[in-house]
């Protein structure tokens, strides 16, 4: 392993109907960017949870992010997510500030650039697999049979065809994954966070699960981010970002 330097070139971005093409010549190849991140939180007593983190993610990568709890692993996620504000520094997510955004302006960020994938799956236990893939498209504003269209072809992809009628309490844990990571697709965006998405699932399904990431990274060419406490998975992807106290102690690629 070898320590890494402050950007690199990474794979092609997934747009958001098709999957990743490469980036034109000159087109930066920066998607994820925290600039002197701080996050503190105010109460009883201050506690921060992120303390001046740098960091540059290329375009394509797959990085995980490990450290004991309470170390930042969350934080960071959230706030690269535009689900949290940084109390100092800058979060930039495919080159646009997130700092000076409204929450309307964040919300399209997350709809059109970021894909969720959740550690207890967060489906809505009376939609079918394909009603809880199809729903970001419906939010959208698409047309039914396109829904339709596109969450039969990302379950077909997860390979859970012939599941796609069930709902999530007739399906295992590694299947209600399976529909969570479509649902996360269901845009091909160009990042895919993941919290620690193998972390409520028994050491087969978790490998079979993590293989599935991994190869839908490899053809799909989007940016992923892994929180997680599994070594093996942490391992299994190019680069790490180990926290400490908030802190980043560690940043190597393999």
């Amino acid at each position: 392993m070898r320590r890494l330097g402050a950007a690199g070139c990474g794979a092609g971005q997934a747009g958001a109907g098709a999957p990743a093409a490469p980036p034109a010549p000159g087109e930066a190849s920066v998607v994820i960017e925290l600039d002197h991140v701080t996050r503190r939180f105010e109460g009883k007593r201050q506690v921060v949870a992120l303390d001046d983190v740098s960091l540059v993610v290329p375009r394509g990568d797959m990085v995980s992010v490990v450290g004991p709890s309470g170390s930042g692993k969350s934080t960071l996620l959230n706030l690269v997510g535009g689900l949290d504000r940084p109390s100092a520094g800058q979060v930039r997510v495919d080159g646009q500030a997130l700092s000076g955004l409204t929450d309307d302006d964040l919300t399209r960020v997350r709809r059109d650039k970021i894909g969720f994938i959740f550690q207890f799956f967060n489906l809505l236990p009376t939609l079918s697999c394909l009603e809880n893939v199809g729903l970001p498209l419906h939010l959208r504003g698409w047309p039914r049979r396109k829904v339709d269209e596109r969450a039969r072809e990302l379950l077909e992809l997860v390979q859970l065809g012939p599941r796609m009628q069930h709902l999530p309490e007739e399906l295992s844990g590694g299947e209600r994954q399976r529909v969570a990571i479509a649902r996360a697709l269901s845009i091909y965006p160009p990042i895919l966070l993941a919290d620690e998405p193998t972390g409520n699932l028994d050491t087969h399904t978790g490998q079979e699960i993590l293989a599935l990431i991994r190869d839908l990274h490899s053809r799909l060419g989007a940016t992923v981010l892994i929180v997680t406490h599994d070594m093996k998975v942490a391992e299994s992807c190019g680069r790490t970002i180990a926290l400490r106290d908030g802190r980043l102690v560690q940043d190597l690629r393999r």
